[in-house]
């Protein structure tokens, strides 16, 4: 039978399933729920704020005070905050740019400002890319006060929390008065006061309206906008400040294009000493000795006042017009006594003393003669002077002249071209490249021929490294500009630990090229570099006299310069052996003064003639025994002590390189008469060449 009427019932006790909540009702719901905890969150963060005194006081950034050697404060680097301006004496239109350029919705908004936010992103979707922040000026508070510029969404939201929580435990005014007080205008400049005082050299209650438009541009980028770097770029920004401030109602279209920019006195830049080129090098490296670290400190660095003065003053009087010059002296461990990178700090920031890289010219030998006394050779050994030609590439000796046979140290003194390019060829130009390398050249090195002749690039630091691992009898040194560093309480943080470095080559070879150092101060290209004691050195010149260097030592002390061009511009009358061999002896004069004469560890054997000088030579001094001249230019016995009778005065010539010797020094005797320099040095062949042959 068909059962068509039973009806399907549920089970009994069963109730049917709720209709799931629609899409609007969970978002009402989600916004409660979050909307409740942010409104906790907000809460207890404001529970957490400290109180407006407490918010004042509080500073950001780090406090440096940066130590010379003998504890004098050189300069102190970090936040630089005026005086705090109560809202009261706030110039009104410094108020107003500020609204105008940065939260022109602050009044009514509530920490953030969802207008803002959506323009931000509605810019964001048609550009592809951010070019509109959303922040409002609490919200630039927040970050300034309590957090940092990472661009992270936890920041972002811990950002917008404590946003809401300054609204909701201080005031409109409390907040703009603090903001004011306290963002950064670039220059190290944190609020108003400072940022007035350093660019218009007046207090922030003073701001005129073309003043408080060029600070409240300055918001958006600091170092860009910054009046101390670019002027026109501040006055530039300030015309977009003004249009704002009309556009806000702030002021009339009428006053926005009545400012006058011209009329406006921007505060002088004030000077900074030449110490600066130090720093710059130096303290970059705090952040490998300390690792993270946020307390003021206090870094004692090697610096020595009176010599960085004494080399500032060198550089400046003795570089050639139109070129620049650049000085590095190491103590004996490696301390940097003094550091010039330019002429001028102000005008030009560039540290051409750790930066710029420029041929060094005949100041390279010291890397070939280095690798041939460690393949054998000895200062006394017979080289040859002579034609020579290497893979195509033909050097040549000023004047097309050669000494014939000659030794070591004459080759080196009078920085022979053609036996440096035998000497390289024959210990291998690789061998060269990593001798240089050794003594601490960090730049690219080539290994072809003309090698020899200084045809790479290296910085004034590295050389200056290499001849200071020399005076330490070949053991490498390595420079360092800080010492110590402390916190202000005096916690040592950081202690520089003198370590023995790592001998280079044999002791040896580092005496034997001390004798030929020695020699070309005494002899050879370096003679303007003579200061009344034992000094060794080496000029270096390149090509059309683009660079000129002069590195050397004395009682401990290590000094290279070099002068030039920055743009490679050739330099009348610039030679190793002129300008930075003088610069040298007068910083040098004053750097050993005192320290005891010390007498380098070798023996030095001058060679038995003088002979015809190349490019940089100049004949001077005693063929046949070792002497070093005093302060007045007199000879001295290293066995007695006692000056040397001069005999024989012999004129000067104004062209040879170096400095005139002074009236009351007599120059000691030639070597041998003037036949014999004319064999040694191949004139009598070159007569003989020029005359008829005879039957």
């Amino acid at each position: 039978m068909a059962r068509s009427d039973i009806r399907r019932t549920a089970p009994r006790g069963r109730q049917p399933e709720p209709s799931p909540p629609s899409g609007w009702r969970r978002f009402v719901r989600r916004i409660f729920v979050w909307g409740f905890a942010l409104a906790v969150a907000v809460g207890l963060t404001a529970r957490t704020l400290p109180s407006y005194e407490q918010l004042k006081s509080s500073q950001a950034g780090q406090m440096i005070v940066v130590r010379a050697r003998d504890g004098t404060e050189l300069f102190s680097m970090g936040p630089s905050y005026g005086k705090w301006v109560p809202y009261a004496q706030i110039p009104e239109v410094m108020k107003d740019a500020m609204l105008s350029t940065e939260d022109r919705r602050f009044r009514s908004h509530i920490g953030i400002d969802p207008i803002g936010i959506t323009r931000s992103f509605y810019v964001r979707y048609r550009d592809g890319r951010f070019k509109q922040g959303g922040s409002t000026i609490t919200q630039q508070l927040a970050r300034t006060v309590f957090l940092n510029n990472d661009r992270t969404w936890s920041r972002k939201l811990r950002e917008l929390v404590l946003a809401l929580a300054l609204e909701w435990k201080f005031s409109k005014d409390q907040i703009l008065e603090a903001y004011l007080n306290k963002v950064y205008f670039g220059g190290g400049a944190y609020g108003i006061d400072s940022a007035s005082r350093k660019f218009f050299g007046h207090p922030g209650t003073e701001l005129s309206l073309p003043e408080a438009a060029i600070i409240a541009g300055l918001v958006k980028a600091p170092s860009h906008y910054s009046p101390t770097a670019d002027q026109q770029a501040a006055v530039d920004r300030a015309r977009v400040v003004l249009s704002l401030m009309a556009q806000n109602g702030a002021i009339s279209s009428g006053d926005a294009a009545g400012v006058d920019f011209k009329s406006l006195k921007f505060a002088a830049e004030t000077g900074q000493n030449s110490a600066r080129y130090f720093t710059d090098w130096a303290l970059p490296q705090l952040d490998l000795l300390l690792g993270e670290n946020t307390d003021p400190i206090e870094v004692w660095t090697t610096l020595d006042p009176k010599l960085q003065a004494t080399a500032t003053d060198t550089i400046k009087s003795t570089v050639p017009g139109g070129a620049q010059g650049a000085l590095v002296s190491l103590d004996r461990d490696g301390a940097v006594l003094a550091m010039v990178g330019g002429t001028d700090y102000v005008t030009s920031n560039y540290n051409r003393a750790t930066n710029a890289v420029r041929q060094p010219g005949s100041a390279w030998k010291l890397f070939v003669y280095l690798a041939a006394l460690e393949a054998g050779y000895t200062p006394g050994a017979k080289v040859v002077d002579e034609p020579v030609t290497i893979d195509g590439w033909t050097p040549r000796n000023s004047g097309g002249t050669y000494a014939g046979e000659i030794d070591v140290r004459t080759a080196f003194a009078y920085s022979k071209n053609t036996v440096a390019a035998q000497l390289g060829n024959e210990v291998g130009f690789g061998a060269v490249a990593g001798m240089a390398r050794r003594f601490g050249i960090s730049t690219p090195i080539s290994t072809y021929p003309s090698m020899v002749l200084g045809s790479n690039e290296v910085r004034l630091i590295d050389m200056t490294r290499a001849f200071a691992s020399v005076s330490a009898k070949g053991q490498a040194i390595e420079p360092y500009g800080i010492a110590k560093v402390t916190t202000t309480d005096g916690r040592v943080l950081y202690q520089h630990d003198a370590k023995a470095g790592q001998m280079l080559v044999p002791a040896y070879v580092a005496a034997g090229i001390t004798d030929l150092l020695q020699s070309a101060v005494n002899i050879g290209t370096g003679r303007a570099a003579q200061i009344g004691r034992p000094v060794a050195g080496k000029t270096g010149t390149t090509t059309s006299n683009k660079d000129g260097w002069f590195l050397g030592f004395s009682s401990g002390i290590t000094t290279g310069v070099w002068m030039g061009r920055d743009d490679d511009k050739p330099v009348g009358g610039l030679q190793g052996g002129a300008a930075p061999a003088r610069a040298f002896a007068s910083y040098m004069k004053v750097a050993v003064a005192s320290r005891p004469v010390e007498k380098f560890d070798t023996e030095v054997t001058l060679p038995a003639w003088q002979l015809e000088p190349d490019d940089e030579a100049n004949l001077s001094g005693d063929p046949n025994n070792y002497y070093y001249p005093d302060d007045q230019g007199n000879l001295v016995d290293p066995t007695t002590g006692k000056p040397v009778r001069q005999q024989q005065q012999s004129p000067y010539n104004p062209d040879d390189v170096g400095p005139a010797p002074p009236p009351e020094q007599e120059p000691p005797p030639p070597a041998a008469d003037q036949d014999f320099l004319n064999q040694a040095t191949g004139k009598n062949r070159q007569s003989q060449q020029s005359r008829p042959a005879q039957q």
